[in-house]
This record gives C-alpha cells, structure tokens and sequence, in this order.
C-alpha cells in the first residue's frame, strides 16, 4: 500500500482548508430568504412569550435595520476611497490640501446624513402614532409684529381666566385663584373695580352682551351675576415701545419677577354681594358664558355635568349631562343657541338649543387628551384646544374630521378666535403664546424675555376687537395680564 508523501499530505490539507474556508464564504453571502429563514428556526427553538407573528415581524424590522447599516457602511466605504483618490491626485499636482480633517468632516456629514435616515425610518415604523412637529413651524414670508402694550397687575394669585366687555365702556375682566375678579381700565392699566363675592378661586368672567353686568364661576361650586358701574380715567400717554418682530425674540432668562406678593389696589373700590347665584353643582364651577340674547347662562362643573338657568329667575332650565368625566370649558355661540361643552374625557360636545322641545348633542372626538377648550368662530367653525398639544378646527356643517390640525410643542389652554382678522391665540403651558390663521399657518410668537411676557403658564387668551391700543389679552399664574397690540400685514389677511 503506498505512502503519502509529506508534501502531499500537507497540500491536501491545505485544499481541504481553502474548501471549508470557501464553504464558510458561501455560509456568509447566502441569500436573505435563507438567512432569515434560519433566524426564524432559532427563535422557534427559543422559548418566549410573544405571538410568532409579533417575533416574525420583529425580525423583518431588524433585517431593515441590519440592511440600513450595511449600506451605511458600504456608502462610508466608498467614500472614503474617493476621498483618498482625490488627495492622491492633489498630492500629486503638488498642492496643500488642509482638508484631511475637512475631508473627515465630509465623511462624518454623510453618515449622519445616512444615520438621520435610519432614525426617521425608525420613527416611523415604531411611533407611527405620535405627533410630529410639521409645517406649523414653518417660518412665514410676512411675520405679524407684536408689541406689548400695557401690564396688569394686582391679583395676589395666578389668573385663570380673562375677558372684555361688549359694551361701553370697554374694560377687561380677570378671574383670580385669589378668589376676586377685578375691572382694568384698558389704555391706563387701573383697576376700576374688585368683585369679591365669592368665597373660591374664580375661574371664569364674562360679560352680558348688552348690560353692565358680569358672569364668573367659582371653585365654592356656584356662579354669581353681579352689576357694575366703572368710570374711565383719563387716559395718558402710552409709553414709546418699539415693535418687535415676534420670531426675532429670544428667552433670556427664566427668572421668576413675580414671586413675591404683588402689591393689590388700594384706592379700587370693591363689590362684595351678587345680584344673583345660581345653585345646583355638586362640584367646582370651572367656566360659565351667556347665552345670545343675555337671559339665559351656561355653566361648566367637575360634577361632570353643565347647567342652563334662566338669568331672571336663577332656576334650573336643563342639566346636560353625558360626559364621563370632569367639564374644563363651555362657550356660547355668539349669533345661535348653540353650546359646545368640553371636558377631561378627551371629547368635546355640541348641544343645540335652536328648538325648545329638542336638545341634541354631538360628541366629537377628535382628541387623545383633555380638551381644555373649544370656542365657537363667527362664522360656521369650532376650534378646540387639548393637552395633546393639538388645535383643531372644525366645520359645523361637517364635523366627521377637521379641517385643520395644529401641532404644537406644549399642552394648550383657553383659546380665543379674532372675529375680525380670523385669528387664533394658542396660550401654552410652556409660557409661550402663539398666533395661528384658521388654516393651520403660524403667523406669530408673542414676544417672551426677561424683559416681557408671562413668566408663567399662560391660562387664557382674548381678542378684543374695539380697542386699538390693545386688540390681544392674555394672562397666567404669574399673576399678571398683558394687553398685545397685533399688528397682521394685509397679505396675511386677505389668505
């Protein structure tokens, strides 16, 4: 039997070497059926307590991302040798070339280029769901120019609420968590009077439509009507503040000007007896408004229900019931009687009144969080507010879907709609309050520094368009309303 040489020997195993080797190749750049194929035996044989169609389709999204990160590192790879040809023929025609960081700074520009693909890819098959900051945020060609105007200062705690009167003379309306509510001459920032009939925090003022008379809500579980009579002082000159840019202003500090107890009117004459209260919630009456016409009123309680009373009488007319959970907002249309109610349980409801003998409702369910408010537009629209950072606005005539949605970076408060410029005040948790058209475009951001604005979560915003001088009100639990003068240009307008 013959001998195999060493030399043969040696040579055999080094084929069978190259073979097994070749093998293992081929093992590597197998297709993707049979690679993924073999994943799914392994997690076959592996014990879990997922679904098998939950782990198949886990691992089709790890192949993506497997495939994501093999073509990043081809690309990079292809890169880097054009990067290194291009230094090799500069080198060659003897120039200096600085750029081997810059050339790194190239190859670190395209693979975060190619990572940011990889995330956004992610995001969206992972948090399809979640809101994303869209085209509200885009800059617009004509941005509104506003300018603060004047400071009100005086409640001892945070103001939820604000309004303006209807009526001559015009004045502003705040409703304090210090339980009053207090009567702003406009142009000069007085207080002309106090309302402190309420024995909680007040979390809502409106005024009559044609009266002298006023409408707040109260945490002592009651809404009182009360009469008024102010006298306007003489006027002075507004001091010379310069218009700003609303986009152009930064936040330069965070302190807190309003911490300390803030000095209340002395000379502020005071109301201390309702004309009327109405009774009946077993909870906080967090809102109230006028029904057109003035002779009947709407409130909104954390007894999950809202009440009509009858102004004259102060009786009960209708308890509307239906929501699930507390009601943070109710609003009157301003022509119709019609009454939109929301509330904690992420829906708000439309109740019409137009037929005595009929009162239905509609429950719109357009968000994924508490509708903080929705207000009525003059026209046929509905635009609601919630803490899903959302602002929607709807048509009457259809209300299956909105027709505009607003995306925003903070939860937000009591809107309010300019009747004249058809404009909407979003006033955030975040401090910062933001001017949209009825389409969804951002207009403005309202200047806030360490030298103006809310210093605080903004509660509450209201338009005023009587006045000149101020034509935006809003106010926060920094204990201070701001009147705003918002100057729209005509092309923003007539869109």
């Amino acid at each position: 039997m013959p001998v195999e040489s060493g030399s043969s020997a040696a040579a055999r195993q080094a084929k069978q070497k190259r073979k097994s080797h070749s093998l293992s190749i081929r093992r590597t750049n197998s297709t993707e059926q049979d690679r993924s194929g073999l994943q799914r035996d392994m997690l076959e044989g592996q014990d879990s307590k997922l679904p098998l169609s939950l782990r198949s389709n886990l691992l089709d999204l790890f192949s993506q991302i497997e495939r994501e990160f093999e073509n990043l590192y081809i690309e990079n790879l292809e890169l880097r040798r054009e990067i290194e040809t291009l230094n090799d023929r500069l080198a060659a025609e003897g120039q200096t070339f600085e750029g081997a960081d810059l050339a790194k700074g190239a190859l670190k520009t395209k693979a975060s280029h190619s990572t940011s693909q990889l995330s956004q890819k992610l995001k969206t098959t992972y948090k399809a769901s979640t809101s994303k900051i869209v085209s509200s945020f885009k800059a617009t060609t004509s941005r509104a120019v506003c300018q603060l105007v004047k400071e009100y200062v005086g409640h001892r705690d945070g103001i939820w609420d604000l309004s303006v009167t209807r009526t001559q003379p015009v004045v502003l309306g705040t409703a304090s968590a210090d339980h009053s509510a207090m009567l702003w001459s406009i142009e000069t920032g007085k207080c002309l009077l106090k309302y402190m009939g309420h024995q909680g925090s007040v979390n809502s003022i409106k005024f009559h439509p044609t009266e002298q008379m006023a409408l707040t809500a109260s945490g002592d579980q009651t809404a009182h009507i009360w009469r008024y009579m102010v006298q306007l002082p003489t006027p002075q000159p507004v001091a010379d503040i310069s218009q700003t840019p609303c986009e152009d202003d930064v936040d330069f500090s965070d302190k807190d000007e309003a911490d300390g107890e803030a000095e209340g009117p002395n000379d502020c004459p005071s109301i201390r007896v309702a004309t009327t209260t109405l009774r009946s919630h077993q909870g906080v009456v967090i809102a109230a408004d006028w029904l057109v016409g003035g002779k009947q009123v709407v409130t909104a309680s954390w007894d999950r229900a809202a009440n009509l009373y009858d102004v004259e009488t102060s009786e009960l007319v209708h308890s509307l019931t239906g929501h699930d959970q507390e009601l943070t907002h109710c609003c009157t249309h301003p022509t119709q009687r019609l009454v939109v109610t929301s509330s904690r349980d992420t829906t708000f409801r439309l109740w019409d009144f137009r037929d005595p003998s009929i009162h239905s409702v509609n429950v719109f369910q357009g968000h994924t969080d508490t509708v903080t408010s929705a207000v009525f537009t003059v026209g046929d629209n509905v635009v609601s507010g919630s803490d899903d950072r959302t602002v929607k606005v709807w048509d009457l005539k259809n209300m299956r879907s909105p027709i505009a949605t607003i995306r925003t970076d903070s939860a937000v408060n009591r809107i309010s709609v300019s009747v004249n410029q058809k404009i909407i005040a979003l006033p955030h948790d975040n401090r910062q309050v933001r001017l949209f058209d009825m389409s969804g475009v951002r207009l403005a951001r309202l200047p806030r520094s360490n030298r103006q604005g809310h210093r605080r979560m903004v509660c509450c915003s209201a338009w005023c368009e009587d006045n000149t001088t101020c034509n935006l009100f809003t106010c926060g639990f920094d204990r201070q309303a701001i009147g705003w003068n918002i100057n729209i240009p005509a092309l923003l307008q007539e869109k």
